[in-house]
């Protein structure tokens, strides 16, 4: 029976608190800890928690608990220092995406990993999704060809008040805007389908949260060899619908599920009907897939229960979340300086340091208000099924 902790009891923290209770026979709720005063107590008691003990400091919790596993559900700019010191602690860590702001603190972590012996895991939970292993299926079965163009709508809406809570719309605090924070999602796919880019190009801008320092739109193109991606991150699109369309040299194929296949006239234009075949056999592939025993959160969180029981590596390592940052820290470079940026980054790049973007990304807005808290449920992207904190 392994012994979980929880650090950080935001509305993110309630879907691992969830996925947890799921698998009851492996696992159990033993402490959670936040540094809001009473914070910790009150999600104990909304769950039902009755044997667990509530902390307001996370130093604490290390100190008098024996935890197998933390999860780390906190803002972005304490992910580095809190899965560094619970990993040398002996305690196995999922920590919430973005890994952290910066590469520099990225290696940090999986630099203490490797010296713990201990697992890590990063949270990019859509991988865990029967529509996204669907796709993959579709891309790695080689029937749409080599991928030519891939068009990633990471599309989603948050209101003037979304910049208030005290930790968000700054660049020391968030560590970036919706490139990081939400558009990491969409990015994780686009590596998990396509591989590592070797250019990045980007633009910048908030278009209306005058009341953030940060981002709210941004548009990057990726080079994969002879195609490009291109990646839409935002907090702007009415409607949330996100989509990942993957344009290959026989087929397009995308999620939400649609495919179309062309065949060409002899004067190149295309054949009506198209590809009816191919049409067929990507659906059939995609009818063949076999649902994943666990969705989401709950998939990811039982892959590293699964993992330290069975002393394996998890499906989502501190690479994979390492790689992601990467890709966001590239957008953001080529978005500042205005110009392509070659990956991999060097860690002798300014922008692989820690305190970098701070430094030099611009503050589109000032940021005006500062809560310490908020009430409410968070609502997840139309299309995604994602929750974000």
């Amino acid at each position: 029976m392994l012994r979980v902790g929880i650090i950080g009891a935001g509305g993110i923290s309630e879907a691992h608190i969830r996925a947890y209770q799921a698998f009851q026979e492996e696992c159990e709720i033993v402490a959670v800890a936040d540094i809001v005063p009473g914070k910790a107590a009150s999600k104990l008691a909304t769950f039902e928690l009755h044997g667990a003990r509530a902390y307001d400091d996370p130093d604490q919790m290390l100190a008098e608990e024996r935890l197998d596993l933390v999860s780390i559900t906190t803002p972005p700019s304490s992910h580095a220092p809190l899965t560094v010191a619970f990993l040398r602690g002996g305690v196995n860590v999922i920590v919430e995406k973005p890994m952290a702001p910066s590469l520099e603190e990225c290696d940090a972590m999986v630099s203490a990993q490797r010296e713990s012996g201990k697992v890590l895991s990063v949270v990019a939970q859509n991988r865990f999704r029967d529509d996204m292993a669907t796709l993959k299926e579709a891309v790695d079965s080689g029937l749409i060809g080599s991928v030519s163009h891939l068009r990633v709508d990471s599309a989603w809406w948050r209101g003037l008040p979304y910049y208030d809570l005290w930790w968000r719309g700054t660049w020391e605090s968030e560590g970036g805007g919706c490139t990081l924070n939400h558009a990491i999602h969409h990015i994780d796919l686009t590596l998990w389908l396509m591989g590592r880019p070797s250019q990045v190009t980007a633009m910048l801008a908030n278009a209306q949260h005058d009341n953030a320092e940060v981002e709210d739109l941004s548009v990057a193109v990726l080079r994969y060899g002879r195609g490009l991606a291109q990646l839409t991150s935002s907090v702007v699109h009415h409607g949330e619908e996100q989509e990942i369309v993957v344009q290959g040299e026989f087929a397009r194929i995308s999620q939400p599920w649609r495919v179309t296949a062309e065949l060409a006239r002899p004067n190149g234009f295309p054949l009506p009907g198209g590809n009816t075949a191919l049409v067929d056999e990507l659906n059939a592939l995609a009818e063949a897939h076999a649902p994943l025993p666990h969705q989401g959160h709950a998939g990811q969180i039982y892959d590293i229960i699964a993992a330290i029981r069975d002393h394996r590596e998890p499906a989502i390592d501190g690479e994979d979340g390492r790689n992601a940052v990467e890709v966001v820290t590239a957008i953001y470079k080529a978005g500042i300086e205005r110009e392509v940026v070659e990956l991999p980054l060097s860690p002798e790049d300014p922008y692989y340091r820690s305190g970098t973007l701070v430094q030099r990304a611009p503050h589109f807005y000032e940021k005006r208000a500062s809560v310490a808290d908020q009430s409410g449920e968070i609502i997840v992207g139309a299309s995604t099924g994602t929750p974000n904190d």
